[in-house]
């Protein structure tokens, strides 16, 4: 059964002075706008982020800001469906593209939101976080989780650019996004991709298991690389080869509130993605891909970065008819799931 709701303009002008008086709001004016029928109404849109645009920016901003008055040097990746001023790519997914020039420290600090970087282009740079030192190379994923300690350095000779995902619009909203700034970190030996980074098997606790939340820092993309291609190799029928970046400790999700993956597209191949309530972020490692997301059409070259709103089929086709893509790919599963609001529509 539907029926037209009354509209706020139905009512006497002095009855809805007197509610907002007393700061309150009729529901029914309002109700299908909150609860739409069938399918949420979503501001994310369709966006393409091509980086031979972003790459020229990026390196203006470094001779126009130094990073002392930067802090971090960054440009966000918006969503217009969003408006530029929220700096968000999705509900909950913010996106930006960031440098770091040779001999530059970005200082310590930490924050509640949740953080990983994508590198993009160039070598000698680092990530210290919680005291560990995470080497930068191409492909690699490394996490800042809530709470951590971390700061960027680099020590090459060549810009080094990264894609910074985190989960900020969320925390923003919830009012519970802030950061503290630190001192210079010591550096501790050992890395922890050297204890976790083999699959299947993870460090025995004998007398006592790790007390870290995120035990894995840095996920190393010859790794991932070679499992996805394990894979390909492994079953040549399998459609979606794909690995899912995980704690070792619990098999969950690396993070808490972001789901982050790796995707190879075989020469040549076309993969639908079905329509799934959360958001996704594609970026391309290696390759090029087209991505049909609603009634866009991207082209994606290497370190192109695009978002499609959920609940939306996405399919995606290697332009390489002769090698192998790689894509990452951040979405909002884990928060859905956790919201008991994930949907997979097919």
């Amino acid at each position: 059964m539907t029926h037209e709701l009354g509209r706020l303009e139905d009512l006497p002008k002095d009855y809805v002075q007197d509610l907002r008086d007393l700061n309150l709001v009729p529901l029914w004016p309002s109700l299908r706008g909150v609860l739409p029928p069938t399918i949420p109404t979503r501001q994310t849109k369709p966006t393409h982020w091509p980086y031979s645009s972003i790459k020229p920016l990026l390196l203006k901003a470094g001779e126009l800001t130094p990073i002392e008055k930067a802090e971090r040097r960054v440009l966000v990746l918006a969503n217009p469906g969003h408006g530029l001023d929220k700096m968000q790519a999705s509900a909950a997914m913010y996106l930006g593209m960031q440098l770091l020039m040779p001999g530059e420290w970005a200082p310590s600090h930490r924050h509640t939101p949740n953080a990983v970087r994508m590198i993009v282009e160039g070598e000698g740079a680092y990530t210290t976080v919680d005291g560990e030192k995470c080497p930068m190379s191409r492909g690699d994923l490394i996490l800042t989780p809530t709470g951590l300690w971390h700061e960027h350095g680099h020590d090459g000779t060549d810009p080094v650019i990264w894609l910074d995902v985190l989960d900020l619009p969320l925390v923003y909203y919830m009012e519970a996004s802030y950061h503290v700034n630190g001192e210079r970190q010591t550096i501790h030996p050992g890395q922890s991709q050297q204890q976790y980074g083999h699959g299947g098997v993870a460090p025995t606790k004998v007398f006592e298991r790790s007390k870290k939340a995120y035990p894995m820092l840095r996920y190393a993309w010859t790794d991932a690389k070679a499992a996805l291609q394990a894979m390909a190799s492994d079953d040549p029928s399998l459609q979606a080869v794909q690995v899912t970046y995980i704690n070792p400790e619990t098999g969950a999700d690396a993070e808490n509130i972001l789901g982050f993956y790796a995707l190879m597209l075989r020469p040549g191949q076309s993969l639908r993605l079905p329509a799934r309530s959360p958001a996704q972020v594609f970026h391309v490692i290696e390759g090029a891909v087209q991505a049909q997301i609603v009634d866009h059409q991207f082209k994606l070259v290497e370190a192109d970065t695009c978002c499609a709103p959920g609940y939306e089929a996405v399919t995606l086709t290697n332009l390489h008819a002769d090698k192998a893509s790689f894509l990452f790919i951040a979405d909002e599963s884990p928060l859905h799931r956790k919201l008991g609001v994930y949907e997979n529509r097919g």
